[in-house]
């Protein structure tokens, strides 16, 4: 690791603190948003044993209960000039290992294929949080 690198992560950690806190506020900002949104859920912590940073927001949308699917709101936010991304492709999925050998149930392709990763950087300001809840409730019909 560089002098530099080291330095900015010394950095950062003198603001982590804050940064989970801001994190954990969107989240809870985005659940208290669709809670009564059916089909929509949100990974939790398992136990009072975990503590989550909420470094990102996922949902995972049922699209026979949501009236929509994930494609269709990160196109929605998209037009809307807002960042969103599926979930992670799964690694059995990816072209490169296409050949190798794979121990799947079908979660991972059903994540992949319901899940979104919201916007969850720690600078949201209100004009920002409005302009995803605009995004939001015209999806979801709220």
């Amino acid at each position: 690791m560089s002098n530099v690198v080291a330095g900015v992560g010394r950095g950062q950690l003198e603001v982590l603190d804050l940064r989970v806190r801001q994190h954990s506020e969107i989240n809870a900002w985005y659940r208290e948003l669709l809670k009564d949104v059916p089909g929509v859920t949100f990974q939790s912590e398992p136990s009072p044993d975990f503590y989550s940073n909420f470094w990102l927001t996922c949902m995972v949308i049922d699209p026979e209960k949501a009236g929509t699917n994930r494609e269709k709101l990160r196109l929605a936010f998209e037009a809307a000039h807002i960042e969103s991304r599926p979930l992670w492709k799964p690694m059995h999925l990816q072209p490169v290992f296409a050949e190798c050998p794979a121990y799947v149930n079908g979660t991972s392709e059903r994540l992949f294929t319901n899940g979104l990763c919201l916007p969850s950087g720690s600078n949201i300001d209100e004009e920002g949080r409005a302009r995803i809840t605009d995004v939001l409730k015209r999806e979801f019909k709220v």
